[in-house]
């Protein structure tokens, strides 16, 4: 079952519109998670809202927004007022342009979001908008209110849907200048450019997420795991990277040996690599509500090839 609807409302280009709901197409509910405790009795921590002053607890329906306008002096904003506000894209998501999907600058991205019809009518209408913009391959510019605020969206088609990811405001995104400015200007020579190329050509492939294992979040079940057993918990040695001074020897190394070698590794067949295990093999015991689903759901192929095979 989908997650429930983060906005609902229309989509609109010109006068063709239509319902839609926006979904989260990301979600962090599968790793791992901590509460706190008191150590001394184990006992879950509990954050209480209290008055800063008379440190008496504050009900929630008494809580408001403030502006700070200096550290005693506050406006405050009701809910009624945000309310009032009433931008067209608190119910309407308004194609304002399109755009090359290549114009759009990577630190602009916050978070893609599924958007579908809403209910059963209005499919044709989403159809027409879906079909226009991956016909002319471009990504629809739109504005939406989440989260009390207005974000700007760019919208694209997915099979049959279309992914809207939130997308920074200028003011939002920090001068690369500041960073870079000290960043002493260097002459790479063409002997280790080649190298260097040699290693991406190695390491080249296609991105397929599923090769990728979330270490970290594996390393915390083990060690979740190994606590519930009573196994005692013997810190790891952690790698050391060697100091190397000279960098044409770096890349040497990183290709595998000399520069003779190097040559002969171009020749080299390329080996096959290898698919990441993944933590869902791996970690049975505390697998999470995901990995029982699709234990479940797996239980009936197997049986069948019993059978099959008896």
């Amino acid at each position: 079952m989908a997650p429930r609807a983060n906005w609902k409302g229309f989509l609109r280009l010109s006068l063709v519109t239509c319902p839609v709901a926006l979904y989260p197409a990301t979600s962090d509910s599968e790793k791992i998670s901590f509460n706190q405790l008191n150590k001394q009795t184990g006992h879950r921590i509990r954050y209480v809202k209290v008055d800063a002053d008379t440190g008496e607890e504050v009900a929630n329906e008494d809580i408001v927004k403030g502006y700070a306008l200096d550290k005693e002096t506050f406006i405050e904003v009701s809910k009624e007022e945000l309310d009032e506000l009433a931008l067209e894209s608190t119910r309407t998501i308004e194609i304002d342009e399109f755009v090359e999907k290549s114009e759009i600058d990577p630190r602009y991205l916050i978070r893609p979001y599924y958007l579908r019809p809403d209910g059963k009518v209005g499919h044709d209408a989403f159809a027409v908008i879906r079909e226009t913009i991956r016909e002319m391959n471009k990504i629809a510019i739109g504005r939406v209110v989440l989260t009390s605020r207005e974000h700007i969206i760019a919208l694209e088609p997915l099979e049959k849907g279309l992914v809207g990811t939130l997308l920074r405001y200028p003011y939002e995104v920090r001068s690369e200048g500041e960073y870079f400015d000290e960043i002493q200007d260097v002459k790479v020579t063409k002997d280790m450019l080649d190298l260097a190329k040699h290693i991406v050509n190695q390491k080249s492939g296609r991105f397929e997420p599923d090769k990728f294992e979330d270490q970290y979040e594996t390393a915390l079940i083990d060690l979740i795991n190994q606590k519930r057993a009573g196994k005692p918990i013997t810190p790891k040695e952690r790698p050391r990277g060697e100091n190397v001074v000279d960098l044409m020897e770096a890349l040497r190394r990183s290709v595998g040996g000399t520069a003779a070698e190097t040559k002969a590794l171009q020749k080299s067949p390329k080996k096959p690599r290898k698919a990441s295990t993944g933590q869902k093999e791996m970690l049975m015991p505390i697998g999470g509500k995901k990995q029982a689903k699709e234990t479940a759901a797996k239980k009936p192929a197997a049986t069948r090839s019993q059978r099959k095979s008896a």
